[in-house]
């Protein structure tokens, strides 16, 4: 197994959400690889938590990374927050850019969850994919 790829899969994601001009349209810069300490915007995007399994083949070390990115607002009701997990999904339905170490063979989107805070506050949707990596 290899975990060497996992920052420039990270890395790649960010640089693919924060580039992509119909996500930004809907949270400007508000796109972070974890929670904002203080107080947050209103509506956010989070590249959050991640499981890393063994990929390797014959030929070198590989991973697979199960990982979640989270979309959060303040708003009232879903559809704010659908609207932006909508441009999560289709801005990493794109290419990402080349990993700084590695080959990606492929980033698919799982499943998702909408769901309300304990307090009821807070609308958040957790997007969970499945990216495969290996060593070059």
């Amino acid at each position: 197994m290899s975990y060497a790829m996992a920052a420039a899969l990270q890395e790649a994601i960010y640089s693919r959400l924060t580039a992509d001009p119909g996500l930004s349209s809907l949270v400007g810069s508000a796109i972070f690889d974890a929670p904002p300490a203080g107080p947050a915007p209103e509506t956010y995007v989070a590249l959050g938590p991640e499981q890393a399994r063994d990929w390797s083949t014959m030929c070198g070390g590989g991973a697979q990374h199960d990982l979640v990115i989270s979309v959060v607002t303040s708003e009232a009701g879903f559809q704010t927050a659908k609207a932006v997990a909508a441009a999560v999904s289709d801005a990493l339905d794109q290419p990402l850019p080349a990993l700084s170490r590695g080959v990606l063979a492929g980033l698919h989107f799982l499943k998702a969850r909408a769901r309300r805070d304990e307090a009821g506050q807070l609308r958040r949707i957790d997007l969970r994919y499945r990216a495969r990596v290996h060593d070059t």
